[in-house]
């Protein structure tokens, strides 16, 4: 935990500029409300402190033989069990009112777990909670970055921690140094600059935020990834010397849900995603994505023994799902048997 001043984020400027870029893609959220999300007191009058948390979601790697497997699908790590949302907001929102509790006044607050206009990796760096990486995302000395952040913006007036030394984004080289792994391992080339992603190309973009169908020209860089991708992450050498599993773990890694074979993936109905995902971030895709994303992943493996199913998907209800099962027929048809 940590505590940083409320006061205008210092990645504004480039918070706007990469909207301008249209970076963000489809997520028109993002363009909405920028003053709310650039400046706590905005939403919250009289702001004076941001409270940010940060809980490690690292688990041990899978085995070797499942998760490198072309014939199974891949999923981010951090979908591997219950919604963050749902694990964070409770203690967060215990924390906010021990904070009312504490002082005098009864100050106001809200609290975010990724639902509200908070710059999240911002306020963490100011909050001393690790510095932002090449890769945009915020990498813990102590645990890398796999790390869920949640914030409470609030009217008391709370002594602020120090923050951490610049990323490098503004001033200089920052903790990466001349470390450019997480860039050069990224599939889509989805870095156009250091610290500047481009969601447009990011496979979790992709395969999470992209509703309708997936780039023709992006599909093959996938591979196997149906839900999210952590290469960027997986490379890099904070995470390697210094993640570790949390005391309190709310992840696990079952390979049926989270590292699936893609041909039994297909069969799945809507009432069979349901039961499978329920109360997992994997939802967010519904079944129509997950399927999607399954078929591209298939037409990836380029075996034949994959043709039966992706030729029943055809009759799929979800055109969407029919799109990409005849793109991965292709990729398959086209190859030499």
């Amino acid at each position: 935990m940590g505590v940083a001043p409320a006061r205008e984020a210092r990645h504004a400027a480039g918070f706007r500029r990469w909207l301008d870029n249209g970076y963000h893609g489809e997520m028109a959220w993002l363009e909405r409300n920028v003053q709310r999300r650039t400046d706590p007191s905005v939403v919250v009058p009289g702001a004076r402190s941001v409270v940010m948390v940060g809980r490690s979601y690292y688990i041990e790697e899978p085995p070797a033989a499942l998760w490198n497997d072309p014939a199974r699908g891949r999923m981010a790590r951090y979908a591997w069990g219950a919604d963050y949302h749902d694990v964070l907001l409770p203690p967060l929102m215990e924390l906010m009112q021990f904070v009312k509790a504490e002082t005098p006044g009864a100050p106001a607050g809200r609290a975010y777990v990724d639902t509200g206009p908070v710059l999240e990796r911002t306020w963490a760096a100011d909050a001393g909670l690790g510095f932002i990486g090449k890769n945009g995302l915020l990498i813990s000395p102590k645990h890398g970055s796999y790390v869920l952040l949640g914030g409470i913006i609030t009217t008391a007036e709370l002594d602020y921690d120090q923050p951490a030394t610049d990323d490098g984004a503004t001033l200089g080289p920052g903790h990466c140094g001349q470390c450019r792994r997480c860039l050069n391992a990224c599939p889509t080339h989805a870095f156009p600059a250091p610290y500047i992603l481009n969601s447009n190309l990011c496979i979790s973009y992709l395969t999470i935020e992209q509703k309708g169908s997936i780039p023709e020209s992006l599909r093959g860089k996938m591979r196997n990834w149906i839900y999210g991708c952590d290469d960027c992450q997986t490379v890099c050498p904070w995470v390697r010397r210094y993640s570790r599993p949390s005391p309190a773990r709310f992840l696990a890694f079952d390979a049926d849900r989270f590292c699936p074979d893609l041909m039994e993936l297909m069969t799945l109905d809507d009432d069979a995603f349901r039961r499978r995902y329920k109360g997992t971030p994997i939802t967010r895709t519904k079944r129509r994505g997950l399927l999607r994303n399954a078929a591209v992943a298939l037409g990836n493996w380029g075996e034949r023994d994959a043709l039966p199913v992706l030729r029943r998907a055809l009759e799929d209800p979800e055109p969407l799902i029919r799109e990409h099962a005849r793109w991965a027929i292709a990729q398959i048809e086209g190859r030499p048997a």
